[in-house]
């Protein structure tokens, strides 16, 4: 699906349990990642004035010392416990302050790994629609259940008010040494102007709300990094400038699997086993009940990536090649 349409709202299934109303405010403040083919290489905004390193040079491995806590829910009984979060400037992804951070999208083209990325979005929006009853769930237990049960390593990109919102979930993905947690915005606001609909950061509070993030998240531990998401991918060099104090690296993707609102999981399979390749970083929700139709999509892309010859991998590891 074509998700740039900004006039097509198609209605999930209905065992998600989301109203049409649910679904209308849903789809009027949630990113429809559907980003043409413009962005895939993408690698800095063209006004770059300042040379920066790529994710692979500052990209490091995080140290896999076991934390005592008990393996998340999950067949995870022959993993060891998830490492003990390192400083920030130890991190995957983490950059020197004060530079202009790097944009990624996509690992080395060599050896066969690339990362299953899933973006975890609420906005204050979506937050009234959780508490009133309007939305069952925007926490998708079936993509969770089953990367355990699979053992698949995958990135998540959290934005803080999920995190809030489901602080048990959020322990979960941290305690799993398989999982890496990224920042994806405080509330999925938007860092320029018309982007997919989504308000507006306002310039001067753009260090804060990123900043705000890695606090919410830094408490759950787990393997943490310097990785950080646009919301709908937008970002302009004023957007990249006001990160730079923070020291990380964006993640873009290239391979955009247009699971927000779609209807059935057959063109979710096949955008993402039409475009990945060795180093892919794949864009993917975990937001149920406006991606209601991912969890179903997961089992054929998994199946699809082994016959290619793909190894799901972490964000650092696709990126450090």
């Amino acid at each position: 699906m074509d998700s740039r349409s900004a006039g097509q709202q198609p209605v999930p299934r209905r065992r998600r349990g989301l109203s049409p109303a649910a679904l209308a405010t849903a789809a009027a403040t949630v990113v429809v990642l559907g980003v043409t083919a413009m962005i895939v290489g993408l690698i800095s905004a063209g006004d770059d004035a300042t040379a920066v390193p790529s994710a692979a040079q500052t990209s490091t491995t995080p140290a896999a010392a076991p934390t005592g806590e008990s393996a998340p829910p999950g067949d995870l009984a022959s993993v060891e416990a998830a490492p003990t979060a390192t400083g920030p400037a130890d991190r995957p992804g983490a950059t020197r302050p004060g530079t202009r951070p790097p944009v990624v999208d996509h690992g080395p083209r060599s050896g066969n790994l690339v990362a299953l990325t899933f973006d975890a979005d609420m906005t204050e929006a979506m937050r009234y629609s959780l508490r009133s009853g309007d939305v069952r769930s925007y926490a998708n237990l079936a993509i969770v259940d089953l990367l355990e049960r699979e053992q698949v390593p995958a990135t998540f990109f959290l934005t803080g008010m999920w995190v809030e919102e489901y602080p048990d979930l959020t322990r979960r993905l941290a305690g799993n040494p398989r999982f890496e947690l990224a920042n994806h915005t405080y509330g999925h606001a938007a860092f320029t102007s018309d982007c997919y609909g989504l308000p507006q950061v306002p310039a001067n509070g753009m260090t804060a709300d990123v900043a705000k993030t890695f606090d919410v998240i830094e408490p759950y531990g787990g393997r943490q990094t310097r990785y950080f998401r646009f919301p709908g991918l937008c970002h302009d060099g004023a957007a990249l400038a006001a990160l730079a104090p923070l020291g990380l690296t964006v993640v873009d993707g290239d391979v955009i699997s247009g699971d927000p609102f779609a209807t059935a999981w057959q063109p979710i399979v096949e955008a993402v086993l039409s475009q990945v390749r060795a180093g892919s970083v794949v864009v993917l929700h975990v937001t149920e009940a406006n991606a209601a139709m991912t969890d179903e999509a997961l089992p054929h892309i998994l199946a699809g990536l082994r016959e290619r010859g793909l190894t799901p991998a972490t964000l650092s590891e696709v990126l450090a090649g």
